[in-house]
């Protein structure tokens, strides 16, 4: 079977393959929680490998060329997939999930574009290599510590909060790294807002530091978002 000759088999081989491959990417996503599953990964990597057939096959069947210009259509793909990619990305109050989602789908797709040519074997080992960066490193990142993320506490205190030693030394039992604070008070309102902004581990129990720093002082709320 020809990797470059357009034919019935070829094509139902490469879609097939591309399929198997961009479904086992995608289920590890939707393992992880992700929207973007197995399917969505499964189409957009056999969408990718049906683009890169019809750009193999319109050269060399209706213009009579066998060496034609395939990189047209797949430069297309590419490009294409960002918006995807855009769509899986949640920023809200300061949050963003779903970069690595979007890194996969643009992999993915470009992992379609590689069975399409032919390049089956590199096809494979992509997969390998991305499942091996989505698991093993990540594993790797909280063995060797190195998970911490930056993060933003946000406390109102019902009350005027002159001291945060308290406030410190919880965090420190909770091995959260304080950078700085940004306090702005309310003399009138007797009222403190305070912005802890902390490195912290993903495996962080925030709900219970925040039953704790509740305790403290009189607080009305707390929120948590990504520093960006």
């Amino acid at each position: 079977m020809s990797d470059t000759e357009v034919t019935a088999t070829s094509a139902v081989f490469k879609l097939a393959l591309s399929l198997l491959l961009g479904g086992i990417v995608g289920f590890e996503r939707k393992r992880k929680g992700q929207v973007a599953g197995a399917r969505t990964f499964a189409l957009i990597s056999m969408g990718a490998t049906l683009a890169m057939i019809v750009s193999i096959y319109i050269p060399q069947v209706y213009l009579g060329l066998k060496n034609g210009d395939p990189g047209r259509v797949a430069a297309q793909v590419i490009t294409g997939v960002g918006f995807l990619g855009a769509g899986a990305i949640i920023q809200t109050k300061g949050s963003v999930r779903g970069l690595t989602t979007a890194a996969g789908i643009w992999m993915v797709a470009a992992l379609g574009l590689a069975v399409g040519v032919g390049l089956y074997w590199i096809a494979v080992v992509s997969t390998v290599l991305i499942l091996f960066t989505l698991v093993s490193l990540e594993q790797y990142e909280r063995h060797a510590k190195l998970d911490w993320e930056g993060r933003i506490i946000h406390l109102r205190a019902g009350e005027v909060v002159e001291d945060l030693s308290r406030y410190e030394q919880l965090l420190k039992q909770y091995n959260v790294s304080l950078h700085n604070v940004l306090v702005e008070y309310d003399y009138a309102g007797k009222k403190t807002d305070l912005k802890f902004v902390v490195l912290a581990r993903s495996t962080t129990d925030f709900i219970s530091l925040f039953a704790h720093m509740r305790g403290l002082y009189k607080t009305e709320y707390i929120s948590l978002q990504n520093e960006i």
